[in-house]
């Protein structure tokens, strides 16, 4: 639901994205196997505060770009900033935030032109961190968290680090926020409440249909669902934008499938053709441009979205009305779900050990996490408790916390609960991993069929999943058009991959 708080929350991630290209890399250690590494001297290079024959080393600069509009008081923050990491690692930092619908395309140049930078933000949906790691854009770390970011492994859930391998090796440092997708179903409490409506059973999107029709009768002038909804069908999905090739997240043979061709998937869109001709979703559901004007107008009853602990403040803050949600699963860890949110080191970077060093204080500074991502004390925030802050509004000063370092060093909002960053932890903690969990697609054999499937599925994806489309008559020829246009190919060749990665095991 509402873009402004998916941005800042993951979930949606999530339920967001972006795309971009990269280019190679060279230089000593390159490993063959996605990005550049460390050399034997590298390895053994000082740092911190280290002396080298009797004489300190001179301070290095490190350039960051982030993504980000850019604060009036970039530069003060900036100065502060480097005040501190100064003593602690002989390095100076320059941070370079890009706006956030220029960030993909001028770091395509930058990494393209072969700019010097050091530290760069890169997500699924931004700076396409797989892409970037599979062509080399980007510094092998493995080495690296093992000397000069142990504080990093000591605070990251493992599964942040194993869903984001490429090839088996880290290449960016994944946030440190929400690790699992829980998708929920979102409801206006405001009209919960008005027309005494139950939740308490409703778990599959079937669950819904005795609330939408009571809803219907009583609220006739708008319909239930606001939006073509995101739905949950329990399949790992190998490529995330060709949502019809996945593995059962029960499986035991690790076979793909063709999600769309099986049982699940024809009750999902059933459902959603009966919604869709009983006036539960608005008719022009499947091209509608202003589908974010309901958190505005509270004119809905129900949505879908991706959840965190304490989602529901989050969601009732940000539209100023009560939003109460129902999951529909347990968490589960994918691929997409740990890399919303990293920072990678440039493979041409000539100090990676400091960038780490810099990297590794995010994880483990609070002072400095807290400076970054909110500024200072009195200027632009005002503390509320030990732990807790409000923002000074236009103090010149604000940064989107999710994209870096460790999220759970960070001062809550006044009014957040106390315990907020250990409902986090238990929440990761209790997440199931999918079944493709750390392995990533080589698409070397099949870029032209994952082209066509591509355009195939965007010929018809909107339309099928809203409900527009009856999928009785419709979805035996989208799944035979797949089919001409290479699934088969794909399939074979990606479970070829899937195999050798789990020997590798």
């Amino acid at each position: 639901m509402f873009t402004k708080t998916k941005k800042w929350i993951g979930l949606i991630a999530l339920v967001l994205a972006f795309g971009t290209v990269m280019a190679g890399c060279g230089g000593n250690g390159n490993s063959g196997s996605g990005g550049a590494s460390p050399s034997n001297a590298q390895q053994s290079a000082g740092s911190g505060n280290k002396e080298s024959e009797g004489k300190k080393e001179d301070p290095v600069k490190l350039i960051w770009y982030t993504i980000g509009t850019p604060p009036r008081d970039l530069a003060k923050i900036n100065e502060e900033v480097n005040k501190h990491i100064l003593p602690k690692i002989n390095a100076t930092v320059e941070m370079r935030l890009l706006d956030w619908g220029d960030y993909d395309q001028k770091m395509k140049i930058i990494i393209g032109s072969g700019e010097e930078y050091d530290i760069a933000f890169t997500a699924t949906w931004a700076n396409d961190y797989f892409t970037n790691a599979k062509k080399g854009a980007f510094y092998e770390l493995d080495a690296l968290l093992d000397q000069q970011g142990k504080g990093i492994k000591e605070v990251l859930n493992p599964a942040f680090l194993e869903g984001t391998k490429v090839n088996g090796h880290n290449y960016g440092l994944p946030t440190n926020k929400e690790l699992p997708q829980q998708r929920v179903f979102q409801f206006n409490k405001e009209l919960l409440d008005k027309h005494n409506l139950d939740i308490s059973n409703i778990r599959t999107i079937d669950d819904l249909e005795p609330l939408l029709r009571a809803f219907k009768e009583k609220e006739p002038s708008f319909p239930p669902i606001p939006s073509k909804i995101a739905e949950f069908l329990p399949f790992d999905l190998p490529v995330t934008d060709l949502p019809f090739i996945g593995m059962p997240l029960d499986t035991k043979d690790y076979k793909l499938i063709n999600v769309w061709d099986t049982p699940e998937a024809a009750a999902y869109l059933k459902t959603m053709h009966k919604y869709y001709q009983a006036g539960y979703l608005p008719k022009d559901v499947a091209t509608q441009k202003d589908a974010g004007d309901h958190s505005k107008t509270g004119k809905w009853l129900v949505n879908v979205a991706d959840s965190q602990p304490y989602a529901d403040n989050v969601w009732s803050n940000d539209v100023g009305y009560r939003v109460v949600s129902i999951p529909m699963h347990d968490p589960i860890t994918f691929n997409w779900s740990v890399a919303g949110a990293l920072q990678a080191i440039n493979a041409k970077s000539k100090h990676p050990e400091k960038a780490m060093e810099f990297l590794n204080l995010l994880y483990t500074d609070a002072y400095l996490i807290n400076l970054i991502d909110f500024g200072i004390e009195n200027q632009h925030y005002n503390k509320t408790g030990e732990l807790s802050k409000d923002s000074i509004p236009d103090s010149g000063y604000g940064f989107p916390a999710f994209t870096v370092g460790n999220l759970m060093l960070t001062y809550l909002n006044t009014g957040d609960p106390a315990d907020k960053w250990e409902q986090f932890k238990q929440f990761n903690d209790s997440a199931t991993s999918a079944p493709l969990l750390g392995f990533q697609v080589d698409t070397t054999n099949i870029t032209a069929e994952l082209a066509n499937l591509k355009n195939t599925k965007e010929a018809t994806y909107n339309a099928l999943f809203s409900g527009t489309l009856d999928p009785e008559s419709n979805l035996p020829k989208v799944n035979q058009k797949l089919k001409d246009n290479g699934l088969d190919k794909v399939i074979a060749e990606i479970q070829k991959q899937i195999d050798e990665w789990r020997a590798g095991q």
